[in-house]
């Protein structure tokens, strides 16, 4: 008869045969169960390198998983249970946490197929999202960033999106946001600091995102020797932004921007009332825009007199807001004016470049020389503007001619 020490080490010892035989059964499976997931996620990763593997919307079955910035993987597991793409939310956080995938998924838009294993699912969701790259110019209004963002195939509304830029409550840890000054008559709040510049956006970022991430940039564009030279100027930044806005619309040659800059810095300052009217065919072609109308050369008196604040030939000073998104060459001219520039006139050739002039009589003949030229652009029939100059070269020549024959 076996005593009861013996008993119980006998038990002891078949305990710890089977711990053992558990733990060693437990690092074979589990060794087994890491090769073979390896083996899954790189056949995987190879077969989307090489273009085999492709999903994204067009993708027959595609189902579109939209991460949050902030949500946990929970959050991520209940999203994937709701599309029906996984059966259980406990065992998907459990693998998560187990594979080292928790808190490494990617916020974003990304498209999944019913059918994928979990670990094939956690791989694709730490991958980066699907996303469009979008470039917009210096000089584009907000209205044109709307339209870029939609062809594009982002998914806000305009609404939400419009909200957002009338709500600079929402981005008040920018100072230049902090800043701003609110007209009643200005035209969204914060048009003008969307930075003209290359961006990268997720389809169905959310407007606050949208706005976020264009301030973002302006946020590393404006410089803190910027608001210094506001001040100098006797601006706030606004204002140098508003007045940035007007040159960039007006030229796209960075020279020009400063000297265009001077003349309106001239008659901000002058102490004759008349001369402080800017008198921009910018601000006049942005209501035309805003109408729904096309921008002109030419405009007409009904032009001239829109009833608006934004209106430079009836309103003294500097429009209620920016009239579209200047890039650093109009902000820095806005800023460093063309010192000694003593003319308060300019005009466009029409060919890209800018003549400049001290009186309203000067500017008139300006004028007046390339109004062919400005007709022949709005009626879409190019005249070149140096045909005009040739021309008048050759009757003055023609004129010294005669004189000396007459001589």
């Amino acid at each position: 008869m076996v005593s009861k020490k013996v008993q119980v080490a006998l038990r002891i010892l078949i305990i710890l045969i089977l711990l053992i035989g558990f733990c060693v059964l437990g690092v074979f499976f589990g060794y087994n169960y890491v090769v073979v997931q390896e083996q899954r996620l790189d056949s995987l990763q190879a077969r989307i390198e090489s273009g085999e593997l492709v999903i994204d919307e067009d993708t027959e079955g595609a189902v579109p998983l939209v991460i949050q910035t902030g949500d946990l993987t929970s959050d991520i597991a209940q999203h994937l249970f709701d599309a029906g793409l996984i059966d259980n939310t406990m065992i998907f956080s459990l693998l998560s946490k187990v594979n080292g995938f928790d808190g490494a998924y990617m916020a974003g838009t990304h498209y999944l197929l019913p059918g994928l294993a979990y670990d094939e699912i956690m791989y694709l969701l730490i991958q980066k999202p699907e996303s469009v790259i979008i470039t917009f110019p210096e000089g584009i209004t907000y209205e044109e960033i709307k339209q870029k963002l939609h062809e594009a195939g982002l998914t806000f509304t305009d609404e939400e999106l419009d909200a957002c830029m009338d709500s600079p409550d929402m981005f008040v840890d920018y100072d230049f946001v902090a800043q701003l000054r609110i007209h009643e008559e200005r035209d969204h709040i914060l048009s003008g600091y969307l930075f003209p510049d290359t961006y990268e956006f997720d389809v169905n970022a959310s407007p606050e995102t949208i706005v976020n991430t264009f301030l973002r940039n302006t946020n590393v564009k404006l410089y803190d020797e910027y608001y210094e030279r506001a001040k100098q100027l006797g601006m706030t930044l606004d204002e140098a932004i508003t007045l940035a806005s007007i040159i960039q619309t007006e030229t796209t040659d960075a020279i020009d921007m400063m000297y265009i800059s001077a003349v309106f810095h001239n008659r901000l300052n002058s102490d004759d009332e008349e001369m402080q009217y800017l008198s921009s065919d910018a601000t006049i072609n942005f209501l035309r825009e805003m109408g729904g109308e096309k921008s002109l050369m030419v405009l007409s008196s009904d032009d001239l007199n829109l009833d608006s604040a934004y209106n430079t030939f009836t309103h003294r000073g500097l429009p209620p807001g920016p009239i579209c998104m200047p890039g650093l060459d109009a902000i820095q001219a806005a800023l460093y004016p063309e010192p000694n520039f003593e003319y308060y006139y300019f005009c466009a050739t029409g060919d890209g470049s800018t003549v400049f002039a001290v009186t309203l009589e000067e500017h008139e003949e300006n004028c007046a020389k390339y109004l062919e030229v400005w007709q022949s652009i709005d009626d879409g029939t190019y005249v070149d503007p140096n045909s005009i100059v040739d021309e008048e070269l050759e009757d003055e020549e023609d004129e010294e001619e005669e004189q000396d024959v007459d001589g």
